[in-house]
């Protein structure tokens, strides 16, 4: 069993599509679980699954776009008096797609930044100090690998922002037990990636938490999830120590 058992993990946008599978996964590793969503009732289903499997599991809502609810989610986490040691910020949102991109509005980003970027980082600002103080954790924050499409631009600036937020926060932490990286689950049939997407969503399992159970001490890496479908936890944790390196250099 990994280090996991016993130990507590934000998992956000945990309701559906990803984060649901990603919580389900977490909790048959033993881990208790704080389950985000709109609305907390959005969470019954799989408080009840994880449950069943014999974790704690706790539920917690908040509209990501606004920042006020993200800081009372924050502080009603706090009020568990649990230790978080584990964040997948999982969730985040695709605004639109702009075939008349030349008339992408404003909003696009606004909406997009807040939700892809802000949100997760106060997150990440909130929970890494206790991490730190506790000499171990850790955080995956899920970008996409849309790239060179104008019509998702607002999308695509928010996930490139938080994968700056994501590198620069791992230079601070690489060499330690604290381990601060990237995931991406790849193009899959959820209600962000739509009916049409290659991949079914089954297939980021277990890529999409594979940093979670690395211990090679590195962060700011990006390992998709897609580069380890089909295999087991064990050797998506080899390949992901042995093939997916640090940004910092030696």
């Amino acid at each position: 069993m990994y280090w996991v058992k016993g130990k507590w993990a934000l998992i956000t946008g945990a309701s559906r599509g990803i984060g649901y599978l990603t919580a389900k996964f977490m909790a048959e590793q033993g881990c208790n679980l704080i389950l985000h969503a709109r609305k907390v009732s959005h969470l019954d289903k799989v408080l009840e699954e994880v449950r069943a499997k014999g974790v704690q599991a706790h539920g917690v809502e908040a509209e990501l776009d606004d920042l006020n609810q993200v800081e009372k989610m924050l502080r009603d986490i706090d009020a568990l008096s649990v230790s978080v040691d584990i964040v997948c910020n999982n969730a985040g949102l695709q605004i639109a797609y702009r075939t008349d991109y030349m008339h992408t509005p404003p909003s696009d980003y606004e909406i997009s930044f807040r939700v892809n970027t802000i949100a997760p980082a106060m997150i990440c600002y909130h929970f890494l100090p206790g991490m730190i103080g506790r000499g171990s954790g850790r955080i995956l924050n899920t970008t996409s690998g849309i790239s060179l499409d104008v019509c998702q631009a607002g999308y695509s600036a928010s996930k490139a922002a938080l994968d700056k937020i994501t590198i620069d926060l791992g230079s601070i932490v690489q060499g330690t037990d604290v381990m601060i990286n990237l995931t991406d689950p790849g193009w899959c049939r959820t209600d962000l990636g739509g009916a049409h997407a290659p991949n079914a969503p089954e297939s980021a399992i277990p890529g999409i938490v594979v940093g979670v159970f690395a211990d090679d001490r590195k962060s700011g890496r990006y390992p998709g999830a897609q580069h380890f479908t089909g295999m087991s936890l064990d050797e998506a944790v080899r390949k992901a120590e042995a093939e997916f390196d640090s940004p910092y250099g030696r």
